[in-house]
């Protein structure tokens, strides 16, 4: 269960674990649910995360997309540096603001 805290305009969802496919469903539920209840941007606190397997950048991409439809922001911050090489060979970077530890 990932720690969520409003803060102004924005919601701050931190996983604290791996975004792997195992964990992936419930992780893509609490965004959703975030998303829906609120109308801030979302920021995602990779803090303590060391690996976003493929079906968890889904889940990340899934949750910009949804946000952009209502003029939201995505961030993504507190990446380590192989999961930050991950988001900009994917260009990832180029959609919604990532940010190294």
């Amino acid at each position: 269960m990932s720690e969520i805290v409003n803060q102004g305009d924005q919601t701050i969802v931190k996983p604290g674990m791996d975004i792997v496919a195992s964990m992936a469903e419930d992780f893509k539920n609490e965004l959703l649910s975030v998303i829906n209840n609120s109308s801030a941007g979302v920021v995602i606190d990779l803090a303590g995360v060391e690996m976003v397997d493929s079906v968890g950048i889904g889940v990340i991409i899934a949750a910009h997309n949804t946000l952009n439809q209502s003029d939201r922001k995505l961030k993504v911050i507190n990446v380590t540096k192989d999961v930050y090489g991950l988001f900009t060979t994917m260009r990832l970077n180029r959609r919604f603001t990532v940010e190294g530890v």
